[in-house]
């Protein structure tokens, strides 16, 4: 075991790799279905897929639209001129014995990720390039045989991959870029962004270094993560792997390494390529790609609010980092937060309808995009839930105190799901509070005459004891009577 004194002494530096799945209807160069989540193995293929000889690539335009989308979300430089490459590898997952990618002159270069982490301090990444590229098929492993199965419905599916610079230095900031990488790309709309099917997985490249050293330490490479406990589990494991074996003399060697999530550990799988293993060399069957600024900047046009620009417009609402977190990561509540703000300049209705969304999108009404489960969210798929007028309709009829904090909520549960008029729905379900004075006058008097005891201590200075008899008010009115007028009358009857 290593001590946290000695762990202390040393920064971990990470720099993160992430695939991201295009949300294309065919495969990057040829035209086959791109959605095999429910297709029987080696069925979603062409003779491009089997490398036949002969076959050449031609290369989907919505892919590459969708990577300049995505290079706008990614605050990064989007290039006039890009290319293709071949990456020379052979794996039975790839029986064109390469994958096409960018190696020289990626789609998009340099940009920037902001992080806000729990613990209020702000990392910003780097974004070295993101590369477009085609994915290869799978393999599995049948328990207790000694051979493996090879499904090529995945191979030519369109990837863009996304590199950051080392700029990462903690198992919390790789955990929030991650989760960050994937907000953007499903407010850009450019991927399903589901970790259950694969569609973002995650290549952790860490290394260590005594804290003060210039020099990074040789790193390691955890590949094909795809949780973000995951990632930052793994970060956290290998730090401490390698500064144990720093500390007793071993020598870290360049390694890709697996990670087995049962057991919570990394586990060495091969040496770690350079460059020049793979053998690039331009792929002369795909011409070079020449955008001109005009197709550039209509393409950044399309895009909508980005998480960063929500969080400033929440910032004078003073949520939680969880309230505001919640907010941003479903798609339908950030949405409507939009329209909320965009109506309505009142930061008390704001805040309210903040407090119902973040509810509403935690869980307890309908479940958010976990991102680990099959459902497949998109910002697309913003129909239903309560209109923005609405939800103001109903934030004033709380500031008015025609509903109960309590009611309102129960109101904005059901308007979520089927939206109506909050003014009429809450008539229907007799919730609308009793301010009318002549019947809270007889309540009132009803409960301080039957809680003699509790009137004596009020009038003794016993705030405690005004609680008591509005409580007995609102059980007399069953829960519809308003607290600040009972409160009112009874403090004028003393």
């Amino acid at each position: 075991m290593i001590d946290q004194k000695t762990l202390d002494s040393y920064e971990m530096t990470i720099g993160i790799e992430c695939h991201v799945q295009l949300k294309t209807k065919s495969k990057l160069f040829t035209a086959v279905d791109n959605d095999a989540r429910d297709a029987a193995p080696n069925s979603t293929i062409s003779e491009l897929c089997f490398g036949l000889p002969g076959t050449l690539p031609v290369l989907n335009e919505e892919a590459l639209h969708l990577a300049v989308r995505a290079g706008h979300a990614l605050n990064s430089k989007i290039n006039l001129f890009s290319s293709f490459d071949r990456k020379h590898y052979f794996y039975p997952d790839s029986p064109l014995g390469y994958q096409i990618t960018q190696m020289d002159h990626p789609t998009v270069g340099e940009g920037k990720v902001k992080l806000n982490l729990p613990s209020g301090e702000e990392v910003e990444v780097r974004i070295n390039r993101a590369h477009i590229e085609s994915d290869a098929g799978k393999l599995t492993h049948p328990a207790g045989k000694d051979y493996s199965l090879v499904d090529l419905n995945r191979a030519g599916t369109p990837l863009l991959e996304i590199v950051s610079e080392p700029d990462i230095h903690s198992a919390e900031a790789a955990k929030a870029y991650a989760q960050e990488l994937n907000l953007l790309m499903r407010y850009a709309d450019v991927s399903y962004a589901n970790l259950y099917y694969g569609n973002m997985r995650f290549d952790v490249n860490i290394s260590i270094a005594k804290k003060g050293s210039k020099e990074l330490g040789t790193r390691a490479e955890i590949k094909n993560l795809n949780s973000y406990k995951a990632v930052e589990a793994c970060s956290n494991y290998e730090f401490k792997r390698q500064v144990k074996l720093f500390e007793d003399g071993e020598r870290i060697i360049q390694e890709t390494r697996g990670w087995n999530d049962s057991e919570q550990k990394t586990f060495s799988q091969r040496s770690k390529e350079d460059a020049q293993d793979y053998r690039y060399m331009p792929e002369p069957d795909i011409p070079p790609i020449k955008l001109s600024q005009e197709y550039i900047d209509q393409v950044a046009a399309e895009l909508p609010a980005m998480p960063g620009e929500i969080r400033e417009l929440l910032k004078p609402l003073n949520l939680t980092y969880s309230q505001r977190e919640t907010i941003v990561g479903h798609l339908k509540a950030a949405a409507k937060m939009l329209e909320v703000i965009s109506l309505s300049a009142n930061l008390e209705d704001q805040k309210r309808i903040a407090n119902w969304l973040q509810y509403l999108s935690a869980g307890e009404i309908e479940s958010p995009e976990t991102l680990e489960s099959p459902e497949l969210p998109s910002l697309q798929n913003l129909e239903g839930g309560a209109s923005a007028q609405h939800l103001i309709q109903l934030s004033q009829m709380v500031k008015d105190g025609k509903l109960s904090s309590t009611a309102a909520k129960e109101v904005a549960i059901k308007i979520w799901k089927k939206d109506q008029d909050p003014g009429e729905l809450a008539k229907e379900l007799n919730l609308i509070q009793i301010s009318d004075n002549t019947e809270l006058e007889k309540m009132v008097e009803k409960a301080m005459t039957e809680n003699l005891q509790a009137v004596a201590d009020l009038k003794e200075g016993k705030e405690k004891a005004i609680g008591a008899l509005v409580g007995q008010v609102m059980k007399l009115s069953k829960g519809k009577a308003n607290p600040s007028a009972v409160q009112k009358i009874i403090r004028g009857r003393l």
